[in-house]
Order: structure tokens, then C-alpha cells, then sequence
């Protein structure tokens, strides 16, 4: 659990670029919050490792994002529920749904489905909001934060200098 934490950590205030952050960062919310007992899940998985994005920010977002996810399956579901039943998706839907692996997606679960248009609409404005708190991260933020006296007393706990040397030579 540490690897992740230490890498986000990193990657804020390293030479990255804000956009690899930032699609990290969304990313990392689609996944954590689409069920991952569906073949759709595994297909975008296995698809983002061709992107270049930060990994560690992808990893820690979805682990936090998935933690929590169960708080939001009752909106989800209402999202997938209106968009399963809207008529011009009944007839693809059941196309779809005879193709023999198509029924390995589960597109056919309200939550699924809800998941899927909850996070290409939010995409863009996870993106956004992301990349400005990457930019006010490494402008006043980062600097501010190593300079406090608290961060300072923290830093010489044992524990926290060890993640510090690990962080290093990661």
C-alpha cells in the first residue's frame, strides 16, 4: 500500500507532466468505481498500459476511489436503469446480448451500464479539475507544505524516514 502512496507522491511533484497525472487520475476513478466482475473492466485494464500515463497515480486513485465505490452504486444504478431503458438502446441490447461474449461484459447490469456513462461524462472534468490541482500542487502547495514545522517534526519519525528512503529508490 505504501509503493502507490509513495509513487503519487512522486509523481506530484516530479518532472511528469500535469496531462499524464491527470489522465491517471481519471482513469483511476473509471476503474474504481466500475464494478470489476466484468470482462469490460479487465479490456480497459489491459488497454491502459499502452497509454502513458503515471501508474501510481492510477493505482493509489483506484484503490481509494474502489474502497468507497459502494457509496455511489445506488446513483449508478438509477444512471444505468435510465439508460437501459431508453427505447433506442433496447434493440442493440439485445443484439449485443446474443454474441457470446458480449454477455462476459455485463453491459446488461444497470450498474454496469451506469457506471460506464457516469464516467465518460465525468472524463473531462476529472481531467480538468486534475490538471489544475497538479498545477496548484507544484506551484504553492508542494512548497509550502515541505516547509511546515509539522511536516518537518513528522519527517524525523522513523517510519516516515524509511518511506522517505524507499521513495528514493523507487
Amino acid at each position: 500500500m505504501l509503493g502507490p502512496l509513495v509513487k503519487f507522491i512522486r509523481a506530484m511533484s516530479s518532472n511528469t507532466a500535469p496531462a499524464e497525472i491527470a489522465h491517471a487520475f481519471a482513469w483511476g476513478v473509471f476503474f474504481g468505481l466500475l464494478p470489476k466482475n466484468n470482462a469490460v473492466w479487465y479490456i480497459l485494464f489491459v488497454l491502459i498500459f499502452f497509454l502513458r500515463i503515471q501508474r501510481g497515480v492510477l493505482s493509489l486513485t483506484t484503490l481509494i476511489v474502489g474502497f468507497f465505490a459502494y457509496l455511489a452504486d445506488p446513483l449508478l444504478d438509477q444512471i444505468g436503469c435510465w439508460i437501459l431503458t431508453q427505447p433506442y438502446m433496447q434493440a442493440p441490447m439485445i443484439k449485443l446480448m446474443n454474441i457470446p461474449f458480449v454477455a462476459f461484459t455485463k453491459i446488461n447490469n444497470s450498474i454496469v451500464m451506469g457506471s460506464l456513462g457516469f464516467c465518460l461524462i465525468s472524463y473531462l472534468p476529472l481531467f480538468l479539475i486534475s490538471l489544475l490541482f497538479t498545477f496548484l500542487w507544484r506551484r504553492y502547495l508542494g512548497a509550502k507544505l515541505k516547509n511546515l514545522k509539522i511536516v518537518k517534526l513528522i519527517g524525523k519519525i522513523p517510519l516516515v524516514r524509511k518511506i522517505s528512503d524507499l521513495s528514493k529508490v523507487i
